[in-house]
């Protein structure tokens, strides 16, 4: 009888190893995304450093999927640090946020940082839904 609590143990064990490993996969594809988006932009991706920021259910036109956030330290000029954002649906970019973009990337949603107001009020911007074509 008590190979059943073993057997339990060994499963719960090896769920984890695969999510850990699963996670860890994802985030190195997300470190791919961040330097390509970088040098894309003309950003220095600081300290190599992308980080799982939060995992959440997100609805395109299919079915419930995790997006995963990651947050990362960029340079404008090799003297700032400045914060930037991407969001990943599988291996897809679905969202961006980068302190210097001026336009738009076809089907993403891209958030843009803006000059300092004389107030404290930060305008919101909503993301677009995920296409199911960019999957």
């Amino acid at each position: 009888m008590s190979d059943l609590p073993d057997l339990i143990l060994l499963v719960a064990l090896l769920g984890i190893v695969g999510a850990w490993l699963k996670f860890s996969r994802a985030r190195e594809q997300a470190v791919e995304e961040a330097r390509r988006q970088c040098r894309q932009h003309g950003l220095q991706l600081l300290d190599e450093s992308v980080g799982l920021r939060s995992v959440r259910l997100r609805r395109g036109n299919g079915p419930m999927r995790l997006e995963r956030c990651y947050s990362f330290e960029v340079s404008i000029d090799g003297d700032d640090r400045e914060p930037g954002r991407l969001w990943m649906i599988g291996h897809t970019l679905t969202g961006l946020s980068l302190p210097t973009i001026q336009s738009h990337l076809p089907g993403l949603q891209v958030e843009h940082s803006a000059p300092p107001a004389s107030d404290n009020v930060v305008p919101l911007r909503r993301r677009l839904p995920t296409d199911s074509r960019l999957h």
